[in-house]
């Protein structure tokens, strides 16, 4: 494990849903209606996490089928027993991004919601997304504008870790994954032989009730974030606690803006 990803604790789905999930879910139905995919589709979700945007493809697209695919088995398991349809075929499986046990020409409409700055060969997994997909079809996936400081609660937090650990500046998601911009991603996808993408923005607002209800997720272990926070003593623990509070605000809602980019192509 890499210095950098020491703390990308991805074991427990019921944490993550606390962290990301209803967040997942919002920036989910807005690039399904960006994507403009076809009902009665064979769909791929390649990196399903807690099943987010499995769940919204069963309620906006109409889908035929769902293979949805992710590294982690509690995620799987998780994904699993919260998603059901009785008129979609569905399947659930643990798999790699870069090696997928699908088919060539087997896919109608692939997505990968939120994952592929984790995945350790990017290339080789928008090969495969390729790989897997007809003709015709459509290839596409999002991640947060981490360089852009898209995703605010997250830049807040590492704000406040890096002032009193200038050593955090290693481990947030800004400096890790600088790719994370339009040209980035359309060079990855230009190297991975993908046709011309398009490449577009999604933007929510991410309000939590309270500073406790913005706080609690970082304690629960599941992200980079809370892996770190988790990790530290209960005296750091407490001053980061205090840090943040005094950059955000204790009273009342807390909200922040948030920006994933979107990339699509038709193969």
């Amino acid at each position: 494990m890499s210095t950098t990803s020491r703390h990308d604790a991805w074991s427990s789905g019921e944490n993550y849903e606390r962290y990301m999930g209803r967040w997942s879910r919002r920036v989910a139905a807005r690039y399904l209606d960006w994507l403009g995919a076809p009902e009665d589709a064979a769909w791929l979700d390649l990196g399903c996490g807690t099943g987010a945007l499995t769940q919204t493809i069963l309620a906006r697209c109409s889908p035929r089928s769902i293979v949805a695919i992710d590294q982690s088995a509690d995620f799987v398991a998780h994904a699993r027993a919260a998603t059901s349809d009785a008129h979609v075929r569905m399947r659930f499986e643990v798999a790699d991004a870069q090696k997928l046990p699908l088919d060539d020409a087997s896919i109608d409409v692939a997505g990968s919601a939120l994952v592929l700055n984790f995945v350790p060969d990017k290339i080789a997994a928008l090969r495969e997304l390729k790989r897997v997909v007809k003709p015709g079809g459509l290839v596409s996936f999002y991640v947060w504008d981490y360089p852009g400081g898209g995703m605010g609660f997250m830049s807040a937090f590492w704000q406040a870790a890096i002032a009193l650990d200038p050593t955090a500046a290693e481990l947030g998601e800004r400096g890790r994954f600088p790719f994370c911009t339009p040209q980035g991603l359309s060079a990855l996808c230009a190297e991975a032989g993908w046709p011309a993408v398009t490449v577009a923005p999604i933007e929510i607002e991410t309000l939590f009730g309270s500073f406790e209800d913005y706080w609690q997720p970082f304690t629960l272990g599941a992200g980079p974030a809370p892996g770190y926070c988790v990790s530290l003593p209960e005296d750091k623990r407490a001053a980061l606690k205090q840090r943040l509070m005094a950059d955000v605000g204790g009273a009342g809602p807390v909200s922040f803006h948030a920006r994933a980019w979107a990339v699509k192509a038709r193969l």
